[in-house]
């Protein structure tokens, strides 16, 4: 005959605790079975290393294992393991009592027997009481790991109070959990929403775990294995099992650390392209697991942004969790383990620059997000040393160059590390500030981004070297350097007159066009072109302008400095017509045409209505003449 019944109140502040736990806390009602499922496998734990330690237990050849069995049609789903269990007081230490571990007395108790305690950190109490969002009624039977122990029984409907009762006879060693569903939560009682839970909740946990007489977790937690004893193919295998990716990744990571923060991780670099980041901005991160318990998919605290091409895991002993499991109560920790594996990351693409075949699929597959990386100052040296660029010296769009083989080829004595910016190379290499870094044989890299515009003025150096925009280059530095064309003609010079002519001329242009210029100034860049547009001294390059306007959806053509080239044909026959009369119309529309051409270059032009009937006009006008010179 079973013993009396004893019935008991929970306090006021514990009923209150409880309201909010089973109300407001856990937003995601599925958790209660995560967290029954954690508290087997930690009941497990601690049998496990009872007994690895010599201590006598009940039914010692029972299997360490969580069984799970649903009734849908009565709306009942049973959790039993065959665990630590638990005596009378130990129930109503770790069930009756909210926000009590059951754990802290256990390891109290094997730290002072000297014997490790890896992996036996439980937490009992409140997880337990979520599954008051979906019981009307919890029925515990347990029976402690201590020979000779008495089952219990434990029954409450999670509202004023619960009741004890010690049963007669025998039972299992462990405990068992029946759950009587509300009429609203009966799904929870169906074998496949069950499945499903356990998948992506309990999928790693140590213990079978059998619902229906069927192992649902066959997944191992490869991440906890010794690395000398996974091959490639478990690696492949269990990265196509969590990405559903059925390409191999291109690097695997993984990584144990101990200090400061104890945690295991696996990080994938993929070798499938990651734009879809950028359709998507928040879907990035590692998935956070707590002792093989998943808390959170895709934890962006784990991996800065510019390494969220990165796929895996981290599962760590150390994290402290609030109530719900769901929200961390110490983000130092996660920060710490966010350092480490940044780090690792970083140096492994280092390692993979070795092979510039595979980091040039890595480089065109994640190079958008990785360049996120110019705001992370702490690792800008090794984010600069993975840095690639299209450069001058490439034969096409797709060479890769790095800060470090640019600053190999420099010519002795420069100082400086030259870049443009352009939509493209085509377009890139036809920029008229160019000219004089192709006529000294001087290496430029080409950006084809806006945010490698960024990334330059967010470094400013690399090594002892400035990271200068071609257009704001110390011309008097590039002039150092000999020209590498031998044939070039140089056009005659301009007698003592014709140069003070000119230098009238440029007056003449300045008022011309007015406050749409800073200044109009003879050109020491130019080579092959007759005019250009360059920044004042000391003002961000003209892309970065560009780009900056963008932002706040400003399209004005910024007030810049228009330079003529002095020894250019059009030039020359622009002075001459000067010399006859400077308040020539033709001047005047040729002037505009220049600015303009250069604005369009630049992208500044917003209408080219007027440019189009201008170049008509002065076709029309050039053609005449050369019409009557050819009939001459």
């Amino acid at each position: 005959m079973a013993a009396k019944e004893h019935k008991k109140q929970f306090k006021a502040e514990i009923k209150q605790l409880l309201d909010i736990i089973t109300h407001s806390i856990y937003t995601n009602h599925e958790i209660f079975l995560r967290e029954l499922v954690s508290n087997a496998s930690d009941a497990l734990d601690k049998l496990r290393f009872l007994t690895a330690g010599g201590h006598d237990v009940a039914d010692a050849d029972a299997p360490l294992e969580i069984r799970i069995n649903a009734d849908a049609d009565a709306g009942v789903l049973t959790i039993e393991d065959t665990g630590l269990g638990m005596t009378a007081d130990e129930l109503v230490a770790n069930i009756g009592t909210i926000a009590h571990s059951g754990s802290a007395q256990f390891m109290k108790e094997a730290e002072a027997s000297g014997e490790s305690l890896d992996n036996i950190i439980g937490r009992f109490g409140v997880g337990f009481y979520s599954v008051f969002m979906v019981a009307d009624k919890v029925v515990i039977t347990t029976r402690s790991a201590t020979p000779d122990a008495s089952p219990m029984s434990w029954t409450s409907s999670g509202t004023g109070s619960y009741t004890m009762q010690e049963l007669d006879g025998d039972a299992p060693r462990g405990t068992k959990i029946e759950i009587h569903l509300k009429e609203e939560a009966k799904k929870y009682a169906e074998e496949r929403t069950i499945k499903d839970i356990l998948h992506r909740h309990s999928n790693f946990i140590n213990f079978p775990i059998m619902l229906a007489d069927e192992q649902v977790n066959t997944q191992p937690a490869l991440w906890r294995e010794p690395k000398f004893k996974i091959k490639k193919e478990q690696y492949d295998e269990f990265y196509s099992f969590l990405t559903l990716d059925q390409t191999p990744p291109l690097e695997t990571l993984h990584i144990a650390v101990d200090a400061p923060v104890q945690f295991t991780s696996l990080v994938f670099i993929p070798a499938s392209p990651s734009n879809s980041l950028f359709d998507n901005p928040d879907n990035y991160g590692l998935d956070l697991y707590v002792r093989r318990v998943l808390i959170e998919r895709k934890h962006k605290a784990l991996i800065p942004e510019y390494l969220g091409f990165t796929r895996g895991l981290v599962d760590t002993e150390d994290l402290p969790l609030n109530l719900s499991r769901e929200t961390l109560q110490q983000n130092l920790l996660v920060d710490k383990i966010k350092t480490t594996i940044t780090k690792q990351v970083l140096a492994q693409l280092a390692k993979l620059t070795e092979d510039k075949e595979r980091y040039a699929q890595f480089w065109t597959n994640h190079n958008k997000v990785f360049k996120l990386g110019y705001s992370d100052y702490i690792n800008r040296d090794k984010f600069a040393e993975l840095l690639r660029f299209n450069s001058s010296t490439d034969e096409d769009a797709q060479g890769l160059t790095s800060l470090a083989e640019y600053a190999e080829r420099m010519k002795e004595g420069q100082k400086a590390i030259y870049y443009v910016s352009g939509p493209s190379r085509e377009a890139v290499r036809l920029d008229p500030h160019l000219e004089i870094f192709t006529q000294r044989g001087l290496e430029v890299l080409y950006l084809y981004e806006p945010i490698d515009e960024f990334i330059m003025d967010a470094l400013g150096k690399y090594k002892d070297f400035d990271l200068v925009a071609a257009e704001q280059a110390d011309i008097g530095e590039l002039e150092k350097f000999e020209t590498v064309d031998e044939d070039e003609v140089k056009p005659e010079a301009l007698n003592e007159e014709d140069a003070k002519t000119f230098e009238g001329m440029l007056s003449a242009i300045k008022e011309i066009l007015g406050e749409r210029v800073e200044d109009v100034r003879e050109s020491k860049r130019l080579k092959g072109s007759a005019a250009c547009l360059v920044t004042p001294d000391g003002a961000m390059s003209s892309q970065m302008q560009k780009y900056m306007q963008l932002m706040v959806k400003d399209s004005t053509p910024p007030v810049r400095v228009m330079e003529l080239n002095r020894d250019h044909p059009l030039t020359r026959n622009l002075l001459r017509i000067f010399k006859s009369d400077a308040g020539d119309d033709f001047l005047k529309s040729t002037v505009e045409q220049l600015y303009e051409s250069a604005l369009l270059m630049d992208g500044y032009l917003n209408d080219p209505h007027a440019m189009v009937g201008r170049i008509n006009t002065l076709l029309e006008q050039a053609s005449g003449w050369y019409a009557e010179i050819k009939k001459a």
